[in-house]
């Protein structure tokens, strides 16, 4: 666990995007007036001012960027300075128009966005390490600075390059990967389609192809272009540590499947100082507030537990979704909140001040259009307050109930074509069983396959899609069930190694002898098809591992064959009917749960309940569904955040009385409430 806080920062960090350049200088003194007025302690600046500070090759303009960082530290706030290398110049393509990213297609993309960059070219990374010396040079030992921002979302809106550029420095990325070509060839399987390889030079990206590429190809390039990124990162980041000794150096993830699918961000999380990320909610979701949740678990898993910061998230309305839905009154504090609950140690927003032109003038901002006289810049003040009161949870970390496994390459490899059926979908299932654990008031830890689980920590740990897992994976949970520990598992997974290959042998591979089964064969439904499981009435154990009401399936269901295990509900009709659709394996001191079709919200509870049983795990199912209860235990003693996202008041039961920090109020442990869309931090006596 990794405990490198921005130096300075006497609290919780608060602020967000600061654009100073889109500004005449006399908004600046204004600016920094309102920071105080709202209690912002940090913001980020410089994202976008590459070419305002090289206006020509080799050219710096420092004395604005020098005015606003002292004005900034004479009024007390610290900064996150970027490294600009997410927006090369005008000049800079001019120069090298090959610099610019080819799509699959083979189309060539144009300056005129952000974003637009071949990871592999030496131009850009001889640039990007020129203007990196240049700020780190000057400003490495200033007294403002309390973090460095490398570049901004690697990921989005684009990443892969296809062009002969990065044809080159894949070539050099495989032979690093696998030293021969007999060896890539096997790993790819390229005797299937006469596709051997001969010579590295007959090896290209995998452009658009007649029919469907080879999937190893595909995967490979996506881990290719996850890493030359990555390698982009590294050198600014070094460069950085040698020029500012001490400040820590980060840039902002988006760890939420919704917002970026492109980075493998468990390598990602090992290289930064501090773990960063940006959320943004899906507005026309009614509860989009578990997708935050579930996005700021991802981000402690990411840190390996240890506390990260929310970088960017929004006032309210976001201008690039469909429609841009306000937040309601409150929202935006129990937004903010949530994410401190789950390990941030702040809450930072795109931007401070809204813009008046360019493709994010609609985007919501701390000081908005309708200025000061407004409710969001009320409750940006408040919330202010709010994290002024939370400064002793700095340090402190989030507890966990149980884990859930979660892998990007796994995701990658299932998202290539042809598999069994086009509903196969790992984003939606690790979505769905998130929310389930929300549901039933469970924290989750995000654990990396293959991670060695004690069932003492984690009593139950979930395996939503894990399509893609290698032998250590297996070997990892099987030790973790044979040790105490209760393990559910759903369908599709287990079933391909590194290389998209099929484990020998039947399915699920990798995690056939956890799950005491094996898969005889997918039967994958009819669009709309439902199938109907049975309870079976004479499962062994006690009455609260029993199944109860008939469940029903959709979109998958297999032929099981039991190796051990035990059906808890069988398919009553459809293809696979008579077969076992949820099973149950002891193994040594644990028991491993299978789910061999897609259940709904009821049948996932129903599994959680019969599984949680199992595990020991205490059952919070009574209490009201979107009241959300977290715990982060630190050296100031433990603090419960209770974030009621409801229309109603809701009760609030507590280990024992404390005091509520956001109203300076004492708590006892029972009878306490949580009025509606509000939000208690009880610090426990």
């Amino acid at each position: 666990m990794r405990d490198v806080a921005p130096p300075g920062l006497r609290g919780l960090a608060y602020g967000g995007d600061y654009n100073p350049e889109q500004w005449p200088e006399e908004v600046w003194a204004e600016d920094v007036a309102l920071m105080r007025e709202a209690g912002v302690t940090m913001v980020s600046l410089g994202i976008f001012s590459w070419a305002r500070i090289e206006p020509r090759p080799g050219e710096y303009d420092f004395g604005w960027l020098d005015r606003i960082i002292d004005l900034l530290h004479e009024g007390g706030v610290r900064v996150d300075l970027a490294t600009p290398t997410v927006v090369p110049p005008a000049w800079f393509y001019r120069e090298h128009p090959d610099a610019l990213p080819v799509t699959r297609e083979g189309v060539r993309l144009s300056f005129g966005s952000r974003g637009a960059i071949c990871h592999s070219h030496p131009a850009y990374r001889e640039a990007a390490a020129r203007i990196t010396r240049a700020l780190g040079e000057r400003y490495g030992h200033h007294p403002a600075v309390a973090m460095w921002h490398v570049h901004n979302e690697y990921g989005v809106p684009v990443l892969e390059c296809y062009c002969d550029v990065s044809a080159v420095d894949f070539r050099r990325w495989l032979r690093e990967r696998y030293t021969t070509l007999d060896a890539l060839n096997a790993a790819w399987g390229t005797t299937f389609w006469g596709q051997l390889y001969g010579d590295w030079e007959e090896i290209q990206p995998p452009r658009l192809t007649p029919t469907v590429c080879n999937p190893a190809h595909r995967l490979d390039f996506a881990r290719f272009a996850s890493d030359s990124a990555l390698t982009n990162f590294r050198a600014e980041r070094d460069l950085l540590r040698d020029l500012s000794p001490g400040i820590p150096v980060t840039t902002n993830f988006m760890v939420s499947p919704t917002q970026c699918d492109t980075l493998d961000y468990w390598a990602w999380g090992r290289e930064v100082d501090i773990v960063t990320n940006d959320h943004y909610l899906v507005a026309e979701d009614e509860r989009n507030h578990i997708n935050l949740s579930m996005a700021a678990d991802l981000s402690r898993a990411v840190a390996g537990g240890s506390p990260w910061l929310l970088l960017e998230h929004s006032t309210s309305g976001v201008n690039w979704q469909r429609r841009g839905i306000a937040k309601r009154p409150g929202e935006m504090a129990r937004n903010s909140l949530a994410h401190v609950a789950r390990g941030s140690e702040g809450a930072m927003f795109f931007q401070w001040r809204a813009s008046r032109r360019g493709a994010e003038k609609y985007h919501s901002a701390m000081v908005p259009h309708a200025g000061t006289d407004s409710r969001i810049w009320r409750e940006v003040v408040e919330l202010g307050s709010h994290l002024e009161a939370l400064a002793g949870i700095r340090g402190s970390r989030t507890e966990a109930d149980v884990a859930m496994v979660w892998d990007w390459q796994s995701w990658w490899a299932q998202k290539l074509e042809w598999r069994p059926s086009e509903e196969l979908d790992t984003r939606e299932r690790a979505e769905a069983w998130y929310a389930a654990l929300f549901d039933r008031h469970l924290t989750v830890d995000f654990v990396e396959p293959g991670t060695d689980l004690d069932p003492q920590r984690y009593p139950l740990v979930v395996v939503p899609a894990l399509y893609l897992a290698e032998e250590k994976a297996g070997h990892a949970l099987h030790r973790y069930v044979s040790a105490g520990g209760t393990l559910v598992v759903s369908y599709f997974s287990g079933i391909v190694d590194a290389n998209d290959a099929v484990h020998p042998g039947p399915h699920p591979g990798a995690l056939r002898e956890v799950l005491g089964l094996t898969v005889e064969e997918f039967q994958p439904l009819h669009a709309d098809r439902r199938v109907r499981l049975e309870p079976v009435a004479d499962v062994p154990g006690d009455a609260a591992t029993r199944p109860g009401a008939a469940l029903t399936g959709e979109v998958w269901a297999e032929t099981v064959i039991p190796r051990g295990a035990e059906p808890v509900w069988t398919y009553a009709d459809g293809p696979a009917a008579g077969s076992p659709a949820v099973t149950r394996h002891r193994l040594g001191e644990g028991t491993a749960w299978y789910v061999s079709t897609r259940v709904d919200a009821e049948g996932l509870d129903a599994v959680l309940a019969a599984a949680g049983a199992d595990a020991g795990l205490p059952d919070r199912s009574a209490l009201p569904a979107d009241l959300e209860v977290v715990r982060r235990v630190g050296e100031n003693g433990t603090h419960v955040f209770a974030i009621n996202h409801a229309d109603t008041e809701a009760p609030l039961e507590l280990p024992g009385p404390g005091t509520d920090l956001l109203r300076d109020e004492r708590v006892e442990a029972s009878g306490a409430t949580v009025p509606a869309g509000s939000v208690r931090v009880v610090r426990l006596d």
